[in-house]
């Protein structure tokens, strides 16, 4: 088939896998020119199929020769229908591992579920024997409760009065005013339950439980912090109260694992183009004003360039790794430079949708928001013909309950 992208708001409901391949060429080749680092020997990613755990999968591989399991949920592909983006970009890491001579396995399955974690722990102890980092990176706006059975949804709202303030529709540039109302305690509990660090806690749980960590592991989850301009639908809204809840698990993991010299961080990174950040509202103006003055300054990064500088110089630099005062590790300090939120807050003020294309890179953010799911990428022929059946190299993919 000819595959196009076909949105629905902010989600794209179509995926190009030569153009997904193509993006984890990129992104093996950004590893590949740096000095190798000197990082994990094994490693488990939950939620790795794309954005930073697809990220943090490749830096571990192609950077530090690590051996790696990756974690995701399955979506295969039809002859009528494409799969997800994640499903190519992990068949794509599998292949490009396969042919470098690197240990590297799947496990496809909801990352909520305890057989999930069980197939997981069975592949590690089989293939690996242990892992030496987790990185737990799963965004998803729905979780089904393994001991109650009970699904809650998030819920991308303030905390206390309605907050209103610009949004642009990235689609046609179009500002607009957008007014959110004050999230209930039981949309905070649940988004909690969704987006906290509960499901983080009982992957390490599994993986102790299961003899398969080894003594001196770390582990690492993310986390966002933002300007003052989006505090409001995020630090101090919903999420951030669930990201709350995410760093205090961190502290708690950092003294369980510290008898046997294990460590756990929360990563707080920049503002970049995800399937998650395009449904926030606000978010999407702000990325692109900032994308547009980053860009000028030559401190832009992507998924890549925060993880290799992450595992670079931060995790695996040797000696203590530096923290801000609530022990979080600070990716986003680019962003957060005086100078670079000054001009954000300039552009912010002068906004509107007849200069939205000058003032901020929303063209940028519109390639990068087609290219999460494989299009708009150089060097791909979307007019060819081309089949959206893509399978796992053979022997690495393991089924949790599909």
């Amino acid at each position: 088939m000819i595959i196009k992208p076909r949105t629905r708001g902010f989600i794209c409901t179509t995926a190009h896998p030569d153009g997904c391949a193509a993006q984890v060429q990129q992104q093996i080749d950004y590893i590949a020119a740096k000095p190798r680092l000197e990082g994990p020997r094994n490693v488990l990613v939950i939620g790795a199929s794309t954005g930073y755990g697809l990220a943090a999968r490749i830096a571990a591989a192609f950077g530090a020769g690590a051996a790696t399991v990756g974690v995701y949920r399955p979506s295969k592909s039809s002859d009528t229908r494409t799969a997800s983006a994640g499903w190519y970009n992990s068949a794509a890491f599998e292949r490009k591992a396969e042919e470098a001579g690197l240990k590297s396995f799947s496990v496809t399955g909801d990352a909520f579920a305890d057989e999930t974690k069980a197939k997981t722990v069975e592949v590690i102890r089989a293939e690996l024997g242990q892992v030496d980092l987790v990185v737990y990176s799963v965004a998803t706006a729905r979780r089904t409760d393994p001991a109650t059975g009970e699904t809650v949804n998030s819920v991308l709202k303030p905390i206390g009065p309605a907050y209103t303030n610009k949004t642009v529709n990235f689609h046609t540039g179009e500002v607009s005013e957008v007014t959110l109302e004050s999230a209930t305690e039981e949309e905070i509990a649940a988004t909690v339950t969704v987006m906290g660090g509960d499901d983080w806690q009982l992957w390490i749980d599994a993986l102790r439980e299961g003899g398969v960590l080894a003594d001196g592991a770390t582990t690492i989850a993310y986390s966002y912090i933002g300007p003052e301009l989006t505090k409001p639908i995020y630090r101090e809204g919903t999420i951030g109260r669930a990201k709350d809840h995410l760093e205090a698990t961190a502290h708690r993991l950092g003294e369980q694992l510290s008898s046997t010299g294990g460590r756990a961080y929360v990563s707080v990174s920049k503002a970049l183009v995800t399937q998650s950040s395009s449904a926030i509202p606000v978010v999407p103006l702000y990325v692109s004003a900032l994308y547009k003055v980053m860009k000028a300054k030559g401190l832009h990064e992507g998924c890549i360039e925060q993880t290799h500088r992450l595992f670079a110089e931060r995790l695996y630099a040797g000696g203590e790794v530096p923290t801000d005062e609530e022990g979080r590790i600070r990716i986003d300090d680019w962003e957060m430079r005086e100078d670079v939120q000054a001009e954000v807050a300039d552009v912010w003020s002068r906004i509107s949708s007849d200069n939205v294309e000058e003032l901020s890179d929303l063209a940028g953010y519109r390639k990068e928001f087609f290219g999460l799911f494989g299009f708009e990428t150089e060097g791909v022929d979307y007019e060819a013909d081309t089949s959206p059946n893509v399978d796992m190299p053979e022997g690495r993919r393991f089924s949790a309950g599909e």
